[in-house]
């Protein structure tokens, strides 16, 4: 768990938006950024985000839910949700885990994910839900 990022303190409700601030959202992180890691699966790989997770009720829209846009594919178990004006990656619920949210850590207010050394990358091309 990182309760610091670059000199920035990871606050127990953090804010996070998308790069044009159409979409803002309020995390709960009591235990800072727990388990970053990336995804090699086919869109995790392309959007190349560090992701952490939190329960459903530790994620809300207070700002541009009108702009988000909903993408899935395969088995369409994960919900992945973009700005439909700048394009980010802000969050998807998980398709591993349906009672979690993932989160780009990248929107996180003044994290820079760049910061955070030795993120693990999960087998996303090996799902577990696809045995």
């Amino acid at each position: 768990m990182l309760k610091e990022v670059g000199g920035v303190a990871i606050q127990p409700r953090h804010r996070a938006s998308c790069h044009c601030g159409a979409v803002e959202l309020e995390l709960d992180l009591p235990d800072g950024i727990v388990d970053p890691r990336r995804c090699d699966c086919s869109i995790c790989r392309r959007k190349g985000a560090v992701v952490a997770s939190v329960p459903l009720g530790g994620l809300r829209i207070v700002k541009g839910a009108d702009c988000l846009k909903l993408y899935q594919f395969n088995t369409n178990t994960a919900k992945h949700y973009f700005c439909s004006n700048c394009g980010i990656y802000t969050h998807h619920q998980r398709r591993s885990d349906p009672g979690q949210y993932g989160y780009n850590v990248g929107c996180l207010e003044g994290v820079n994910p760049f910061d955070i050394r030795g993120v693990p990358t999960e087998d996303g091309v090996n799902h577990p839900s696809d045995r």
